[in-house]
């Protein structure tokens, strides 16, 4: 009852306050009260006492509400209004600069990677779709598409190494990865630059009791460590063949600045234990796991651009060697954050289940959860001793992610 009752009124208000051109302002008025019920739901599955009338469902009912809703409001119903390009140009030979670096994306890896770059001092240049990036006004961003390989080899002109580090939605990765990668390949071809290439280890498959190292054989047994596969043996042959100088980077799991949903140790576990509320995590968090920060990343990836050594191998990038797991690491968050006691819930496997029956990149989350049913540890020993990089402190990295996360909680308020 508390499920259809409370969000009638709000449900009509919120198709009031919606633009008029949303074509789907009354169904939302409709659907809501049922979209809340389902939310409480997955709230007493997740092992809450919903008797105690809480006005509101938790995490879980939070993440299931939002995931339906997400499909009933899909966006072609408000239509966007498209962002400005900054510093593109509608001929692609007409770009502003003659940078000696390139970075095709602009995640939280590719602008860590840029801020290691211009510690450096060096030139930089941003590609993404959109043209926007969160970066000094001086940085030149072009916006086009990746899988092109006319754009690439045009804004790649000049350049000495060009960065993949691309990804797109998980759900998409079947059909956007393999092109946006060969676009950037193509580019790397054409101008002679060098390649360096962001991955992760899904390529290698369940850990069977070895920590992962750069020596291991593929063995992926789900799709998208599949696709890894195939993508990291082409930039490898594309070397051998003398085509082009690669390199590639290779991280675990990431944390840290930017970090946000698409980090287990993100926006699911930093405001929780700022607010001293309950965090929550994907897989079994007592299970050892290797985690990567972004910052790290991008400075392995700055190395690998510059290092004479770095062409034609695999480097798993700098992480902590004392590894530890997701439950020790929020303890960590949560006494820096100023709270002894750590609330810390796990999702339910079944739950998350359920969630992929309507979310697509919930339903791409699922297949990976082997990660956490064992210790899951990435050796980065070959990086420390051939190029002399070592990991941040982990008690500094998640103090300094706990910092930007009170930084970008100011500055929202300050918007608002």
């Amino acid at each position: 009852m508390i499920g259809l009752g409370t969000p009638l009124f709000p449900g009509c208000d919120q198709a009031t306050a919606l633009p008029t051109r949303a074509r789907y302002r009354w169904s939302w008025a409709a659907a809501v009260p049922g979209l809340w019920t389902l939310g409480w739901i997955a709230t007493t599955l997740g092992g809450i006492d919903v008797d105690q009338q809480f006005v509101i469902f938790g995490a879980y009912g939070a993440i299931t509400f939002s995931a339906l809703t997400g499909l009933l409001l899909p966006a072609p119903a408000i239509p966007a209004r498209r962002p400005r390009a900054r510093d593109a140009r509608t001929d692609r030979g007409d770009i502003m600069t003659t940078p000696r670096h390139v970075i095709f994306g602009t995640g939280a890896i590719g602008l860590a990677t840029f801020e290691a770059l211009r510690r450096r001092g060096e030139t930089v240049r941003l590609v993404n779709r959109s043209g926007n990036a969160r970066v000094p006004s001086d940085v030149e961003v072009v916006n086009g598409d990746a899988s092109d390989p006319a754009f690439t080899t045009a804004v790649a002109q000049g350049a000495s190494v060009l960065y993949q580090t691309l990804n797109p939605p998980y759900h998409e990765w079947t059909a956007r990865f393999p092109a946006l990668q060969a676009g950037v390949l193509a580019a790397a071809e054409a101008t002679g630059a060098r390649l360096v290439s962001m991955e992760n280890v899904y390529m290698y498959g369940r850990p069977a009791g070895r920590p992962l190292t750069e020596d291991r054989t593929y063995d992926a047994h789900t799709k998208k460590g599949q696709l890894r596969a195939a993508m990291a043996r082409e930039l490898l042959t594309a070397h051998r063949a003398g085509r082009v100088q690669v390199a590639i980077g290779r991280a675990s799991d990431y944390f840290g600045p930017r970090g946000g949903a698409q980090s287990n140790l993100g926006d699911r576990v930093f405001p929780a234990a700022i607010a001293g509320k309950t965090a929550s995590v994907l897989g079994d968090p007592d299970q050892l796991h290797t985690y990567s920060y972004i910052p790290d990343i991008g400075e392995g990836l700055a190395a690998l651009g510059e290092h004479p050594d770095a062409p034609g191998e695999v480097w798993h990038l700098p992480n902590d060697p004392n590894t530890r797991t997701t439950r020790q690491l929020v303890e960590l968050v949560y006494q820096q954050a100023g709270h002894p006691r750590t609330k810390l819930r796990a999702m339910p496997a079944p739950l998350l289940r359920v969630i992929a029956l309507v979310n697509a990149v919930v339903r791409e989350l699922v297949e990976m959860q082997y990660q956490f049913e064992e210790p899951f540890i990435v050796d980065s020993s070959k990086i420390a001793t051939m190029l002399g990089l070592t990991p941040t402190p982990v008690e500094q990295a998640l103090a300094d992610t706990l910092a930007a996360c009170h930084k970008s909680a100011r500055d929202a308020n300050g918007r608002e």
